[in-house]
Formats: C-alpha cells, sequence, structure tokens
C-alpha cells in the first residue's frame, strides 16, 4: 500500500511588491562650471533616493543627453556657452515632454523665473539654497509639482498688486522656434562674436554661420545684428548684463 504524502503546508500569499523598492529620480546635472557639478553630485549621491545618470557642461550636450538617457529630472544652470539653460530648456520640453526641469540659477530676478516657468520649467531653485532645498525641489517636481525657492516665493505676490503692475515692462516676445544650430548662432552672435569667432565656437564653416545667420533673420524678421541682440536679450538667450549694449 502506498503511503501517501501529507500536504505542504500553504505558505501566505506574499504581496508582489512586499519588498519592491521605489525607483530613484534618474536625475541629469548641467552647469558649465565643473567644480559646481561635481560638488551638487557629491551631495546629492547621498540622498538615496536620487541617482544621478549624467552630467552635460553645456545646452546642447544636456539636450543630447536628455534624448539618450531619459532622466525624470534635468537640473538646469541659465547661463552656459553655445546653449543656455533657457533655450536648452525649450528644446528638451519639445523633445521630451515627459522630463521635469528644475532650474538652479543664481539669478533671483523674478523676470528669469517667470520666463522659465512659462517655458515649462517645473521649478526654480536659487544656488545659495541648502542641499535639503534642492533635494526637496527635485522630489516635488519628479512628482508632478511646482517648486520655487521659499525667498523668490516670498516676493512674488506682491506682483500681483495695482502698483508693482504700473511698472512691469511689457511682455517679451514669444519666441519662434529655433533649431538647435540656430539658437548657438543666435546666443554667440547676440554675445559679440564674429562670424569667424562662431564657427570656431561651433566647429563649423564660417559659411555655415552665414547661411544661419541669414535663416535666423529671414525667420525672425531681423536684418541686422543689434536687432539680433535685443531679441535674444528679450526671449533670454542672453543674459540681461547685455541689455545696455542692444540699447
Amino acid at each position: 500500500m502506498t503511503e501517501r504524502s501529507s500536504p505542504k503546508p500553504r505558505q501566505p500569499a506574499r504581496r508582489p511588491d512586499a519588498d519592491a523598492q521605489p525607483s530613484k529620480i534618474a536625475t541629469l546635472l548641467v552647469d558649465d562650471h565643473t567644480l559646481i557639478r561635481q560638488g551638487v553630485r557629491v551631495l546629492l549621491e547621498a540622498e538615496e533616493d536620487i541617482d544621478i545618470v549624467g552630467e552635460a557642461e553645456d545646452g546642447r550636450q544636456a539636450v543630447e543627453m536628455v534624448e539618450k538617457l531619459h532622466p525624470d529630472v534635468v537640473v538646469m544652470d541659465i547661463a552656459m556657452p553655445l546653449l543656455n539653460g533657457i533655450e536648452a530648456t525649450r528644446q528638451i520640453l519639445d523633445a521630451m515632454p515627459t522630463t521635469r526641469v528644475l532650474i538652479l540659477s543664481a539669478h533671483s530676478d523674478e523676470e528669469y523665473v517667470e520666463r522659465v516657468m512659462e517655458l515649462g520649467a517645473a521649478g526654480y531653485v536659487l544656488k545659495q539654497s541648502s542641499l535639503a532645498d534642492l533635494a526637496t525641489a527635485i522630489r516635488a517636481v519628479r512628482a508632478g509639482k511646482a517648486y520655487v525657492s521659499p525667498s523668490i516665493s516670498r516676493r512674488r505676490p506682491g506682483r500681483a498688486g495695482a502698483a508693482s503692475a504700473e511698472r512691469r515692462p511689457p511682455p517679451s516676445p514669444i519666441p519662434l522656434r529655433l533649431t538647435i544650430r540656430e539658437a548657438e548662432v543666435l546666443q554667440l552672435v547676440a554675445e559679440g562674436n564674429a562670424n569667424k569667432q562662431t564657427a570656431r565656437a561651433l566647429r563649423i564653416s564660417i559659411k555655415t554661420v552665414e547661411k544661419h545667420r541669414q535663416s535666423l533673420m529671414t525667420k525672425l524678421d531681423i536684418h541686422d545684428v543689434a536687432g539680433l541682440t535685443r531679441y535674444a536679450i528679450a526671449i533670454g538667450s542672453i543674459e540681461g548684463r547685455n541689455r545696455s549694449a542692444a540699447s
């Protein structure tokens, strides 16, 4: 007679996500200062839920790396060579709308804050902020929330008053969609670079620079360098420090 084996005791049902760890926030750092990038990286890597997936030193490299790495959050500086953070933000959000861009800048000027937020940036953090503020901002924008440094947020409500509204400058023009190369040429020309210097910086021929300049002038209906410079300032492609040179 064959002896029947006793059934094994049933194990309690295990939820498939019982031991699942929440995914880390894939983050790309963009700043033209190596020391700042590396310092921010070291600090953020101590956060258990943040994973630094790469670094870029200018806006063009940032656009390329976003398309390759698909980060959740891009921590973006504004003032950078070749392609600045404002134009890079525009290009990134055109290509990857689900990516969250968090501006990390020394500029506390509300004009910069409003401009990048209008472009679709998810947040704005001052470089004077603490690591805790930056980490909080990264988590907030990844969760779909907007974040602005508290010191800026406290000032922003005052702009809604009638007195400040009267002093507010006329709205900037809505920027036309430029290619990455056109945006680079616009920035370099507006910063005072001659065709030869622009060609050297972008590693292209002078004839190619001239072609892009002509394309810009036709597209924007602007036909001199002073006009291109004023336009670049108005849309934030170059910093306000150049404003007097273009006026």
